[in-house]
């Protein structure tokens, strides 16, 4: 058996970023970035302080995001880190699930400074997040 990949993000679904934002400071203390158009006008999410290459200070805490509340995206997903996207996404339709892509369906997008991004559901229809962090790139 291989190492285990860890969950390293979580996304949350909104209508209204700013009201869910408010709600997530006020109650526990979250620090949130608002992103620009050229990132989907996402909402990056700091739940636990970050070391100075701005992950996770305290192993086994994640930080996350809030994405605007679309037809693929109703619920909360976590984000999981893969050594080889490309790898992952043959093992994932071989296991039964689907690869849904980035923007160009089937393929990862890239996150600048992050790494390498896809979308996958699982067997019973659960919307999972695929990344290769930045450094670990391969070629496919």
């Amino acid at each position: 058996m291989g190492k285990m990949n860890a969950v390293v993000h979580f996304e949350m679904p909104a209508k209204d970023k700013k009201r869910m934002t408010d709600f997530y400071s006020s109650v526990f203390n979250w620090k949130s970035e608002q992103l620009g158009p050229e990132m989907g006008n996402y909402v990056v999410v700091q739940t636990t302080e970050k070391d100075a290459s701005g992950f996770p200070s305290e192993p086994g805490k994640i930080n996350g995001g809030f994405a605007e509340k679309s037809a693929n995206f109703q619920s909360t997903r976590v984000v999981i880190a893969v050594d080889d996207i490309y790898e992952a996404m043959k093992k994932v339709t071989a296991a039964g699930g689907k690869v849904l892509g980035g923007q160009k369906r089937g393929e990862p997008d890239e996150i600048p400074g992050i790494g390498l991004y896809v979308l996958i559901v699982d067997t019973e229809g659960n919307h999972v997040g695929m990344l290769q962090p930045e450094g670990m790139m391969k070629n496919s």
